[in-house]
């Protein structure tokens, strides 16, 4: 073998065996979150959260340090989604009830989640913030704290989107580390989610192009998962 000799890329298909629907990622995918939910079930909340103390610890750091070091500068990204066969109306009152305390399908929705669930000081959520697995709130802080959202760049039309939800993300000592602005509108045979995330403007580019991704998972599986409970 020479140092520059190349290889086709290698393929691996399924060409019998398993009589159930579904591609070798399907299948991985299902066991992984098996395995994941056995974990989450074994260690209970706190113990989860025990074992994540010292990731909390320096997810928090870097947020706050990113927050100061950009002096209330956020910069912003937006996934959007589009949904057939459930709309809005369907969707939405399904969220609210599981943000109300249902934590089960809101840990169920993505791997990095770790704890979500009504606190003291708001809606406590732990997960990864890019690589930092980080422990923050959503809501207000401060006088006019959401005053921000009415001359976002990123609001929609409200003819089209008349669905909206804005929040600061916020540390348990008040430090606003970044911001939320998810808006819903119908169409013809659904509806679509435009979800847009704020972080410190200092913040490297990957944690924002990441946590579009971690919209895209998470939002994905709700809306699944509200779309199966009208069963």
């Amino acid at each position: 073998m020479t140092d520059n000799q190349t290889f086709p890329p290698v393929t691996v298909t399924l060409e019998a065996g398993p009589v159930g629907a579904g591609s070798i990622d399907d299948f991985e995918l299902f066991y992984a979150r098996r395995a994941l939910d056995r974990f989450r079930t074994r260690l209970g909340r706190q113990g989860l959260l025990d074992l994540l103390s010292a990731d909390i610890e320096e997810g928090n750091a870097f947020l706050r340090d990113s927050a100061l070091a950009s002096d209330g500068a956020f910069k912003a990204g937006t996934t959007v989604l589009a949904t057939r066969g459930l709309t809005s109306g369907e969707f939405l009152p399904w969220m609210e009830k599981a943000f109300a305390g249902d934590e089960q399908p809101l840990l169920e929705a993505h791997p990095e989640h770790y704890a979500m669930a009504p606190g003291a000081g708001g809606f406590n959520v732990v997960e990864n913030i890019g690589p930092h697995v980080c422990s923050f709130y959503m809501g207000g802080w401060g006088t006019d704290a959401m005053a921000w959202a009415a001359d976002a760049p990123e609001l929609l039309p409200e003819a089209e989107f008349p669905h909206k939800m804005s929040s600061n993300l916020f540390l348990a000592d008040g430090t606003v580390v970044g911001r939320a602005l998810t808006q819903f509108g119908d169409t013809a045979d659904g509806f679509t989610a435009s979800l847009t995330v704020y972080v410190p403007a200092t913040a490297p580019q990957d944690v924002l192009e990441h946590h579009l991704r971690h919209y895209a998972v998470e939002f994905r599986n709700w809306i699944v998962a509200a779309a199966d409970a009208r069963a």
